[in-house]
């Protein structure tokens, strides 16, 4: 069978640049779709936001009672619940965006056919919620440290270029899965099993150095730069110390480029959308 000829054929141009433009225009529609959401997660819960704290704070109770008696885990001194809860905080930042912002496309697919505007702002929108979790059980470990009589070591300089690095490489997932489910409806499924195994994969209830060799973690970085985001807050808050400068700079590097190209992929394939929907 003879295709139709190449100046027929349809090709989409990526417009990375164009499309950040336009997602800027309507960041107020990220706002609101944020705002929905948040409302709905909440709508009738008793608790409310405290189910923001609840999860991270378990584990943190769970990792507490398990990992100091099975295993000789290295915090340098500080409070082993204040050492895992700084690995739970980012942990459950990335596992709620790549969880929720993942199936957003899914289940906003009868609004995506009714109204035009940029498919990326549901995921998008969907890390805004994360975040705002984030930043609410931020005060658990506020209240950690009054507990625990622990004095941090608050280094305004680094926080924020951590905060950065686990914005970028979770934004850039987030934009993997939203778009790649819509086709393989499989991953849903499997996404909580491999939620689950990357939380024991990453330094969350160990550190870094108990989790991999030395001579390897560069290369473990590359591929998951939210090792190094954690290890880096606990050098920074517990310890008084910068991050490694390499690993640091291995993830953000690694961070960038899952953003670039997770955007771009998604980009490439919303056209689909709706066909496979």
């Amino acid at each position: 069978m003879i295709g139709p000829p190449p100046e027929l054929r349809f090709k989409r141009r990526i417009r990375l640049l164009a499309s950040l433009r336009e997602v800027w225009r309507r960041r107020e529609l990220v706002r609101s779709l944020a705002e929905r959401e948040l409302r709905a997660r909440y709508k009738q819960a008793i608790l409310g936001f405290a189910w923001a704290v609840i999860t991270p704070l378990l584990l943190m109770l769970v990792f507490t009672l398990v990992f100091p008696r099975v295993a000789k885990v290295n915090t340098s001194g500080a409070p082993y619940p204040l050492f895992a809860y700084l690995g739970l905080l980012p942990w459950a930042f990335f596992s709620t965006s790549v969880s929720s912002g993942g199936q957003s496309i899914l289940t906003n697919m009868t609004l995506l056919n009714k109204v035009y505007c940029p498919r990326e702002v549901f995921p998008i929108a969907s890390v805004g919620v994360a975040g705002t979790d984030s930043a609410v059980a931020v005060v658990v470990l506020c209240l950690l440290f009054v507990v625990t009589g622990f004095v941090p070591h608050l280094d305004a300089v680094w926080i924020p270029l951590l905060l950065l690095v686990q914005v970028v490489f979770t934004l850039g997932v987030t934009m993997v899965m939203s778009a790649v489910i819509v086709y393989l409806r499989d991953l849903r499924h499997a996404l909580p099993i491999i939620l689950q195994l990357g939380l024991f994969a990453t330094p969350v209830a160990l550190s870094l150095d108990d989790l991999v060799p030395e001579r390897w973690q560069p290369l473990y970085v590359a591929i998951n730069p939210l090792a190094a985001v954690i290890e880096g807050y606990r050098r920074t808050i517990l310890l008084g110390l910068p991050p490694d400068g390499q690993l640091t700079a291995i993830a953000t590097v690694s961070a960038v480029l899952v953003l670039i190209g997770g955007y771009a992929l998604f980009k490439r394939l919303e056209t689909g959308f709706a066909d496979v929907a």
